[in-house]
């Protein structure tokens, strides 16, 4: 009996083992060298700046990606059923206005006053004021866009926004987060950075290559884009102006946490948010394919994921940390974005029921002092 016990668990293990080394999963790691991480330390010391979040409801939907604001002062902010749900000014009275029929993510205003949303799942649109949805791009250069993450309009009208991975489709995966995870497990460099013409009714690309093309932001002068490679930790500017023009180079690197969304804020600062602290697990593993493979193959409560921890920072055009706000209490979990208008910093999040919000005076308490500017970039309109 006790032979045939020790048979049967030596069976099991050699079935458990094969099964780790050897059954095909969706990913091919690639070999890459992470960086070290500065941890909660020097500019990003833990602190509590972010504690006690104002929270505004959002009538029972949850995962507001983004957040933009219109010109009448109206939040507009993109959730995980696939709605826009706009809020009043004072943030009351949330309503859903318009289902994309996919899963809308970065938001933001053109001229016209047309909300362009990046959806995941049906690439970019156009939504009109009367809630008309038209689909500007489901492909760039040929290739379709099967993860579209974050946008931005420039002031003479063309539209840049991410495609996350062009291997690992948001639909196809199930959910975003779903499809993030893989591509981040992978890291082949599936992401691009993409340019829609309105003029020319096309998308191109401009930069690709990147680990999870994130968030975008047209900078003030318009002469670069900035797009967040979660992946990689870092941020990448893009010269679309100048002698420069064509240029990838990276700006802020060796971040502590996983870079979502990015935003042109008040005096030319860059609001990044982290939607996640790094894990130490995976930065070992960056140069073992082999390994990620295996731990691919293991249940997924047992695989590297998001952990809660708020944080958001600031960069200014050269990189530097010009601000950093934390919660590691963890009261408004798993930040995806952060949008500054004159009276409020509003935060976007990949689970909560609500839109954050964070008063200027808080804000102003931490950050450079200094004349205070028009809001910059199109992300709001309303700019309040």
């Amino acid at each position: 009996m006790l032979r045939r016990l020790a048979w049967s668990a030596l069976a099991a293990i050699g079935v458990l083992g094969l099964y780790l080394a050897a059954w095909p999963v969706p990913i091919e790691p690639v070999a890459w060298q992470a960086p070290p991480n500065p941890g909660y330390s020097g500019s990003f010391a833990q602190n509590t700046r972010l504690e006690a979040v104002e929270r505004l409801d959002l009538g029972g939907l949850h995962g507001p990606e983004d957040v933009a604001v219109d010109a009448q002062g109206r939040l507009y902010a993109s959730t995980a059923e696939g709605w826009i749900v706009r809020l009043q000014p004072d943030g009351s009275h949330a309503e859903p206005w318009v289902s994309t029929g996919g899963r809308p993510l970065g938001l933001d205003f053109d001229a016209a006053g047309r909300l362009v949303v990046a959806d995941a799942f049906r690439g970019l649109l156009s939504i009109a004021a009367d809630g008309t949805v038209t689909q500007l791009a489901a492909a760039a250069d040929g290739v379709p866009i099967r993860y579209a993450d974050d946008v931005d309009v420039a002031k003479d009208g063309r539209i840049y926004f991410s495609d996350a991975s062009v291997k690992f489709g948001a639909q196809d995966a199930g959910n975003t987060l779903a499809a993030s995870l893989l591509d981040l497990m992978e890291h082949g460099g599936h992401g691009r950075l993409l340019v829609f013409d309105p003029v020319a009714g096309r998308a191109t690309v401009l930069a690709s290559g990147i680990n999870f093309a994130n968030g975008v932001a047209v900078s003030p002068d318009q002469a670069f884009v900035l797009v967040n490679e979660t992946g990689s930790y870092r941020v990448l500017r893009v010269w679309v102006a100048g002698p420069l023009a064509g240029l990838v180079e990276p700006l802020a690197e060796g971040l502590p946490g996983f870079p979502d969304n990015i935003s042109v804020g008040l005096d030319g600062r860059f609001w990044v948010a982290l939607v996640s602290p790094r894990d130490a697990v995976l930065d070992r593993m960056a140069g073992r394919p082999f390994l990620r493979k295996v731990v691919q193959r293991l249940p997924a409560s047992l695989r590297p994921g998001p952990k809660a921890y708020g944080h958001v920072i600031a960069i200014d055009r050269q990189g530097t940390i010009v601000a950093d706000l934390q919660d590691p209490r963890r009261g408004y979990p798993l930040i995806t974005s952060a949008v500054e208008t004159r009276d409020h910093l509003y935060l976007g999040s990949l689970v909560a029921s609500s839109v954050g919000r964070v008063p200027r005076a808080r804000l102003d308490s931490v950050l450079p002092r200094g004349p205070r500017g028009p809001a910059a970039g199109g992300r709001q309109p309303g700019a309040r």
